[in-house]
């Protein structure tokens, strides 16, 4: 069929099984592509409908459909969101569910009754599991949370990194990635990983005008926790408070039970009955609010969500951003809080600042050399006396460091020539340190977000590359400026700066610096200019500095 039918094909599919009056236009480009058999990777903010653009060519190509989706409470909304509609089944296979229900939901795709076959990437590991998925001839490989595949990504999954071999052995179907935060660092590392070929790239930006952004700063503690309480338990629910700890989620929820407010601790400490429970309620209303630590994360699709507040600062805008963007995901107005209080940050700086075990990295080194064939991760794991986690992550350094190979359908590893134990070693040191350097950037910018002078929105998209002209007028630093704004001797209200910039970069340009290397222009202030380096992360430049210093080059 030609562009045009097929176009009307998808949103005749779109209107009859799924209910839709309608598709945008970046779903139905992305959808177009896909029945082309094109690889396509798709950017769109949180709550617009990605899902969309697999839901529907999976009909007209009559599937099956692969879906990679990192949480078994993800697959399971997204499996029963499916079953609310006309369209055809869909059934998950992971490691939480009774064999039976696994068996019953594979004999559902070979039987043609169910044509969505949601997967973890860690069941993608597995030889049993591929040797079905290869005999089902899947018409469409989908990667959701496409972001966990990049180490630039904020949260960055090792298991991720096999989905693109994994793709080319079910015989390359068309592979979608779907993201919702991916500036272009990220997007690179995701065509890259993912093994696409020439994908078809459809970005709307992130932006999200429907959520103020606001930020209430604070110089100590209890004064900040007073606050959160008192703010979080006037606010409209249904809505989502979020702790940096355990110990927080339990203390803030009591209090707000205790100001009359129904609302329930949520963290990863709790049993999966009660974790279940609660994300259910939350969805029908009851709890109206839910504190939470980050494990309230994917898979909360609720669209009346009229407030997310951070009682602390998180780690980074990715991850602040993904959670925020769990507001107003039905179009109306809804609010993102941020209580800032800046010692919170070295809070931060300890949780993602991790110990590396260089002995078990010459350890795992010293026992590969001592193999003459290459070993699945668990039987290096054995060898070695460490977990199967564990041992993975170092090997996935390794990988990254160049001192091992893998290899084969087990992904089984093997060391590569050239290095004694003791230089694969320091050279995985050295891939963690630039990690390290990324995330401790990340969590500058953090600082900068809460401490900026001028528009938050505008500082915001710009971390992801995503350019905004003018202030945006839903953020507090917008309120009081247009409460109050002070004429300056051009006439003009001193607002947050225009964000055009008549200099040598634009956002997305690649840029070499003397000291740094190479990297990619964040972000465009009157005097300023971010870049994202890929050895240390975020920095912001003097435009002043670096003209006179002559310090980026364009490549």
């Amino acid at each position: 069929m030609d562009r045009d039918e097929g176009i009307a094909e998808l949103r005749r599919v779109a209107r009859e099984r799924f209910g839709w009056d309608d598709l945008g236009a970046e779903q139905a480009e992305a959808m177009r592509a896909l029945l082309d058999g094109r690889d396509v990777l798709v950017v769109m903010p949180t709550g617009s409908g990605k899902s969309a653009i697999y839901q529907v060519p999976t009909v007209v190509l009559g599937g099956p459909t692969v879906v990679v989706s990192p949480l078994i409470a993800l697959q399971r909304d997204q499996v029963t969101g499916l079953r609310d509609s006309d369209a055809p089944d869909a059934v998950a296979v992971n490691s939480a569910q009774p064999r039976s229900a696994t068996d019953e939901g594979w004999q559902a795709v070979e039987d043609g009754d169910a044509q969505y076959l949601f997967l973890s990437p860690e069941q993608l590991a597995r030889k049993d599991v591929m040797e079905r998925l290869r005999e089902l001839r899947p018409s469409l490989f989908v990667v959701d949370e496409a972001h966990c595949v990049s180490a630039w990504g904020h949260d960055f999954r090792p298991d991720y990194l096999n989905l693109g071999e994994a793709a080319d052995r079910l015989g390359r179907p068309p592979v979608l990635a779907l993201t919702a935060t991916a500036a272009a660092p990220v997007r690179e590392d995701i065509v890259e990983h993912l093994h696409m070929r020439e994908p078809h790239v459809v970005t709307t930006g992130t932006d999200r005008p429907e959520i103020h952004l606001s930020v209430h700063t604070f110089t100590d503690d209890p004064s900040k926790r007073e606050a959160v309480s008192r703010w979080a338990a006037e606010a409209s629910a249904p809505g989502i408070l979020y702790t940096a700890t355990r110990k927080d989620a339990e203390a803030y929820a009591e209090r707000l039970r205790q100001d009359g407010v129904d609302a329930e601790a949520y963290h990863a400490g709790l049993k999966a009955a009660d974790r279940r429970r609660i994300q259910d309620g939350f969805m029908t209303g009851t709890p109206a609010v839910v504190v939470a630590t980050s494990a309230f994360g994917m898979g909360i699709d609720k669209p009346d969500v009229r407030f997310v507040a951070h009682a602390s600062v998180p780690e980074s805008l990715d991850s602040y951003y993904q959670e925020v963007g769990r507001a107003g995901r039905d179009g109306e107005p809804a609010r993102a809080v941020l209580f800032y209080r800046p010692e919170d940050l070295g809070l931060q700086k300890f949780l993602t600042a991790r110990a590396l075990d260089t002995d078990a990295l010459r350890r795992i080194m010293t026992t590969l050399f001592g193999q003459e064939a290459p070993q699945s991760r668990s039987r290096v794991a054995q060898l070695c006396g460490l977990s199967r986690r564990k041992t993975s992550d170092l090997l996935n350094l390794l990988e990254e460091a160049e001192a091992v190979t893998v290899e084969g359908k087990r992904r089984a590893v093997r060391a590569l020539p050239g290095r004694s134990a003791d230089e694969a070693a320091g050279a995985a040191e050295e891939v963690f340190a630039r990690r390290r350097r990324i995330d401790r950037s990340r969590i500058e910018m953090m600082r900068g977000y809460a401490e900026t002078p001028t528009c938050r929105r505008q500082y915001l998209l710009g971390y992801f590359g995503d350019q905004l002209d003018t202030p945006c007028a839903r953020c507090d630093v917008c309120d009081r400026q247009a409460q109050a704004p002070s004429i300056t001797a051009t006439g003009r209200a001193d607002a947050t700066p225009p964000a055009g910039h008549d200099g040598p970069y634009e956002p997305n340009d690649r840029v070499e610096h003397t000291d740094w290397g190479s990297g990619t222009v964040m972000r465009l202030e009157e005097d300023r200019v971010v870049v994202l380096f890929e050895q240390v992360g975020y920095k912001t430049l003097s435009l002043t500095a670096v003209e006179e210093g002559d310090l980026l080059t364009e490549v």
